[in-house]
């Protein structure tokens, strides 16, 4: 992944800055390493966590999971061309990218910049998206995702290209407000993207209160108007758009895939 060279061999600002086709280039290849972990992510945990009853479910649409991957495959490109000027400004030495731990602000930093990271991350996201609920703007720039009521991993990347570049802003805007290792940065990037297809596979693995799992976010895509976090319930409930889904659609919603199961057997 040349990106990964680029930022692994840019040292404290100064480093040779690559010609517009060696940018292009990094650009593809991330779009590449995007595309191959979406795909090959979304087919294992479909093969291995995802409960195929689910697509039974009154909700869902024929032919889902052709159209989500369709979708997600030709979201993903436009998604990379508009984070360019981010990664020109990482090159260029205007982040807060570092190499080595000897970099950090102070001991300890690089142990405390993944729950920053989290924090910083988990709220910007809830803020955006809860914003792409706007009536102003959901129709045109949110709905598309909205379209899988009952979501398989598969529907992870499946949204309006501005959408996915929306909610991916806290990632990029990050490095340039805390000081961040590179090789954190290119590991939390590998994170984000399988949580990202992880809270899509409809398994309700988890019984935390804290942890904005499947669950919590199959009653998003059922209810529109609750639990907008990425990883934390925290935001969702210090706002009143929490929604418990043991309790109410979660077992619902299984309820109703095996209830079609049944009457097709």
């Amino acid at each position: 992944m040349s990106i990964c060279t680029t930022l692994l061999s840019h040292r404290n600002g100064s480093m040779r800055v690559p010609g517009n086709g060696i940018i292009w280039l990094d650009r593809l290849s991330r779009c590449f390493s995007l595309h191959a972990m979406y795909l090959i992510g979304s087919t294992v945990i479909y093969h291995t966590l995802f409960d195929k009853n689910m697509l039974r479910h009154p909700r869902c649409l024929p032919n889902q999971i052709r159209q989500e991957i369709s979708q997600a495959l030709t979201t993903m490109p436009t998604m990379a061309i508009l984070t360019v000027p981010f990664f020109l400004a990482e090159i260029r030495g205007y982040s807060k990218l570092y190499d080595f731990s000897d970099g950090a602000p102070f001991p300890g930093y690089q142990w405390l910049q993944y729950p920053l990271f989290i924090c910083f991350t988990d709220c910007g996201i809830y803020w955006i998206h809860r914003g792409e609920h706007h009536p102003s703007v959901y129709s045109w720039l949110h709905k598309p995702h909205h379209k899988w009521i009952m979501p398989t991993p598969f529907a992870s990347y499946a949204f309006h290209p501005l959408d996915g570049w929306g909610q991916s802003l806290p990632y990029h805007i990050f490095p340039f407000i805390f000081p961040l290792q590179k090789c954190a940065y290119i590991g939390l990037f590998v994170f984000v993207t399988m949580w990202t297809l992880l809270i899509h596979d409809a398994e309700y693995l988890s019984n935390s209160k804290v942890v904005n799992g499947a669950a919590c976010h199959t009653m998003h895509h059922l209810y529109f108007n609750y639990n907008y976090g990425q990883y934390t319930t925290f935001w969702d409930r210090f706002t009143g758009t929490y929604r418990e889904p043991k309790r109410d659609g979660f077992g619902e919603t299984q309820y109703c895939a095996k209830n079609a199961l049944s009457k097709s057997n």
